[in-house]
């Protein structure tokens, strides 16, 4: 480069004109300030890997001095909150089914007569295995408690009758549901199909319908006849129509190739995907709506999509996040999307069980679908 034709003059030109386009476009301005630190704010509570107050219910059949020793150590690790204590397995068994609880206690009407009598008192300890990493922690944690009582008791008979008693007193009989080798894998590939569905489809809708609008085709489709309507459901259909195909690829994929088993009924699987997909959709117009080019349309596109992946419990447990990050993450759809699909895929349950996902679903669906199209419509009549 030759410096002494550098004019710093047109270079101070070139400058003022890139700010004042930059002034001009105010959203972008915006977006690349602001969003890096809402960012970091939102997510530096948000990602936790540390699995805590793990929500767990007891069926203590005993109801005695030892047996509510033994539940007090569980709460004092702080790793298990005690939130329901149930009567029968029926009762464990449901609320593990809906996601209310991440472990269960069972302890038997002769746990404190066996110690007495300085035989193996057993306990069961089930865990939900459907999320790997909250099924080690609770799984890890009880046999630490368990191993830290049979040294207490060992020395209590020790001390008071100056020999050991039994080399266990205590055994814990754990039982991982739904996912027995807690492998990451099968707790990931049902969370993937819902985040690739709701990127790829929510991304080619925004871009779509911005570049009818750069390229001045909108105004061309306006003049015609055709009602915004009309217009509006037949620019969506094609894109109904991938995300049923792009659905039905990687649903086969992760059957097939990663061999993760869809325990529940496939044609609900089916028929909750298409909810979902149209909710997508919708979000993909909305996008639209409020971009006035590609650029906008990408910048807004993935800061919706960065908190969906950390916010929605894909990665990490909703439990340890702050109740306002929880209260953030409930109004992202693919929250509820992917409580129904790990619930199909590995629990096996159905609509009696997500019937409040569903719902919660379905209200997004419709209210997302009615805010894109009144913004859709004044845009274009």
């Amino acid at each position: 480069m030759n410096l002494k034709r550098f004019s710093f003059s047109r270079f101070m030109a070139i400058v003022k004109k890139e700010m004042l386009q930059i002034r001009r476009d105010p959203p972008s301005l915006v977006i690349a300030i602001m969003m890096p630190l809402f960012m970091l704010l939102l997510f530096g509570y948000a990602v936790n890997t540390d699995v805590g107050h793990i929500s767990t219910a007891v069926w203590d059949q005993d109801k005695s001095q030892q047996s509510r020793q033994l539940i007090q150590e569980l709460v004092n690790t702080t790793y298990y909150d005690i939130n329901w204590n149930v009567n029968s397995y029926k009762e464990l068994q449901d609320l593990m089914d809906q996601g209310k609880i991440r472990a269960g206690l069972v302890i038997p009407p002769d746990y404190s007569h066996s110690l007495d009598q300085k035989q193996t008192a057993k306990v069961q300890m089930l865990i939900d295995g459907s999320e790997p990493n909250a099924a080690r922690t609770a799984l890890s944690n009880a046999q630490l408690v368990i191993q830290y009582k049979d040294l207490v008791i060992q020395q209590s008979f020790l001390e008071k009758q100056g020999g050991l008693g039994i080399n266990q007193p205590i055994e814990l009989l754990p039982r991982v549901l739904y996912n027995p080798n807690m492998e990451s894998l099968i707790f990931n590939i049902p969370a993937l199909i819902g985040l690739i569905m709701q990127n790829v489809i929510a991304i080619l809708t925004a871009f779509s319908l911005v570049r009818e609008k750069e390229r001045g085709t909108m105004e061309q489709l306006v003049v015609t006849p055709i009602r915004p309507l009309e217009l509006i459901i037949g620019k969506l259909l094609p894109y109904v129509g991938i995300g049923i195909f792009s659905f039905s690829i990687v649903l086969a994929t992760g059957v097939y190739w990663f061999g993760v088993p869809v325990k529940g009924s496939v044609l609900l699987l089916i028929g909750l995907s298409l909810l979902f997909l149209t909710t997508t959709l919708a979000i993909g117009m909305l996008i639209s709506t409020i971009s006035k080019t590609q650029l906008q349309a990408m910048q807004i596109s993935f800061a919706f999509i960065l908190p969906s992946v950390l916010l929605s419990g894909f990665i990490f447990p909703r439990e340890t996040m702050p109740v306002v990050i929880q209260w953030i993450g409930g109004v992202i759809p693919l929250t509820y999307f992917l409580e129904i699909l790990r619930g199909i895929f590995l629990k096996g349950i159905g609509l009696e069980y997500l019937w409040k996902e569903t719902l919660i679903l379905s209200i997004f669906a419709i209210f997302i679908c009615t805010v894109a199209i009144l913004k859709f419509r004044k845009k274009i009549e």
